[in-house]
């Protein structure tokens, strides 16, 4: 019981953590006179990740490499199938001409980058299926590139975009901020050891923890941002913030874990980058289809399909 408990108070943590660093984060920037959109497309989008991102740095230090992965790969299918899913049932999802073209496109080569740099063996039998600290400064440096094209965006997006974003005394801002990143700390820690502890528990893979309940958990800011701006007809939010959030899982997230310790694949791995791959080729060709650029409703419930039978297939295999 107390395992169950551990990981439900963690990811309570982390989700209320995220929520409170984005909140303080983005206030102190708008009091700093920094532009709306680029609190949008860094400290938000940055804050919606923090939850993954501290999750993998305490399993990188423990040398959980089926959490580490299970919960980026686990996160980025979620992320498509089930919050574009929710979104898209919403209201139909239409987006720019660069997000079908370029920013959908790089999501691909995130997991194609990761699933080659995961199956050395399979092109040399001289090395193994290990992620090294090379590899994870090469995904590294593979963000700096992603993060050089978004300050183009940047440069040629209009600047009268506004954000709905609350005034706070330099004390509450303090708090957020300061709480935030505790609430953090914490419920990683948490998250991680209850985890470990119930699959250990059950009788079942790490990864089938990871992949579902922490995958899910952890993902639970980029749930609350993409159905509050697909409601908001913010589409470009709700569909960018996805996309947005896997290229910064692979790339960043995946590269500071393995930076921190090597990481070796772990066994049926592939499966899930199989589903990834699929999945992130289906929104392009959901998104590039027709002249809007738009995910309708009939395959926003595909996706939800395609994740319950994902699901069905981790559980199977755990």
């Amino acid at each position: 019981m107390i395992e169950y408990l551990s990981l439900i108070i963690g990811l309570a943590l982390l989700y209320k953590g995220a929520d409170w660093l984005v909140e303080g984060a983005s206030a102190l920037a708008k009091r700093l006179g920094i532009s709306a959109l680029v609190i949008g497309l860094t400290i938000v989008a940055f804050g919606t990740s923090m939850p993954e991102l501290i999750v993998n740095i305490f399993a990188s230090i423990q040398g959980k490499a089926d959490v580490s992965f299970g919960n980026i790969i686990g996160s980025n299918i979620f992320n498509i199938l089930f919050i574009l899913g929710i979104a898209g049932l919403l209201t139909p999802l239409t987006v720019q001409k660069s997000t079908v073209r370029k920013e959908i496109p790089l999501g691909m080569v995130a997991v194609i980058v990761l699933f080659i740099m995961s199956n050395k063996a399979l092109f040399n039998s001289n090395f193994q299926n290990t992620l090294t600290k090379t590899d994870g400064i090469i995904l590294l440096l593979f963000f700096a590139l992603f993060l050089l094209y978004i300050f183009n965006l940047l440069k040629h997006s209009a600047k009268n975009e506004t954000l709905d974003i609350k005034k706070y005394s330099s004390l509450k801002l303090f708090f957020l901020i300061t709480g935030g990143l505790i609430a953090l700390f914490i419920g990683g820690k948490f998250t991680v050891d209850g985890a470990v502890s119930i699959a250990r528990q059950l009788g079942v893979s790490e990864l089938l923890i990871s992949a579902t309940i922490i995958a899910g958990g952890t993902s639970l800011p980029e749930l609350v941002t993409s159905i509050v701006a697909a409601i908001r007809k913010e589409m470009d939010i709700s569909v960018g913030n996805i996309v947005g959030s896997n290229i910064f899982n692979i790339f960043f997230i995946m590269g500071i874990s393995v930076v921190i310790a090597p990481l070796p694949a772990p066994l049926g791995i592939n499966m899930d980058f199989l589903v990834l791959g699929i999945t992130t080729l289906l929104l392009y060709l959901f998104m590039y289809s027709g002249k809007r650029h738009t995910l309708d409703r009939w395959e926003a419930a595909i996706f939800l399909l395609l994740y319950a039978a994902y699901t069905t297939l981790v559980i199977y295999r755990g």
